[in-house]
């Protein structure tokens, strides 16, 4: 397949989103935190069950107060509760964005890659013709290819 995506985005909405990612950080700008890879294997994100059990408790003192911890600062919790949710949903709705990022990217990747073989090939037929400065340009590009196949592996190369 040939040119399977375009760039659908006009010079006006690339700014408008290179402008809006400026002010999302902008925002965040010392409101989120960045932790180490010791910090997060420290703290580690809780699983689905011990989710559950957060809104069983959050359940059972928004029913019945009187059941609750007065060593919990109730008030902190809830903040803590709503942040929470409010930035998994915002993160989830990010992550979206994201793949569909990525995978225009791909195909963006892909119709380069395609064209460049397209350009290599004639470049090859043009140094067999004689054309001049086709034997130069074949040589450099050459690197990009292995001499000999794999029996083990007789895939295409990769990207």
């Amino acid at each position: 397949m040939r040119n399977i995506i375009q760039d659908q985005l006009t010079p006006e909405e690339k700014q408008q989103a290179e402008n809006l990612i400026t002010e999302l950080e902008n925002i965040f700008l010392n409101k989120l935190s960045a932790l180490t890879e010791k910090q997060r294997s420290g703290y580690k994100a809780i699983n689905e069950k011990n989710k559950l059990f957060v809104n069983k408790i959050k359940d059972y003192r928004n029913h019945s107060p009187s059941l609750s911890s007065p060593d919990i600062d109730w008030e902190e919790f809830d903040r803590d509760y709503s942040a929470r949710g409010y930035l998994e949903n915002l993160l989830g709705r990010i992550e979206s964005l994201v793949y569909r990022m990525e995978s225009t990217k791909i195909l963006h990747d892909y119709d380069n890659y395609q064209d460049s073989l397209t350009d290599y090939a004639f470049s090859q037929y043009s140094k067999g013709a004689g054309k001049p400065g086709f034997t130069e340009k074949v040589a450099e590009l050459s690197q990009f290819f292995s001499r000999s196949r794999s029996k083990s592996d007789p895939t295409e190369e990769q990207l």
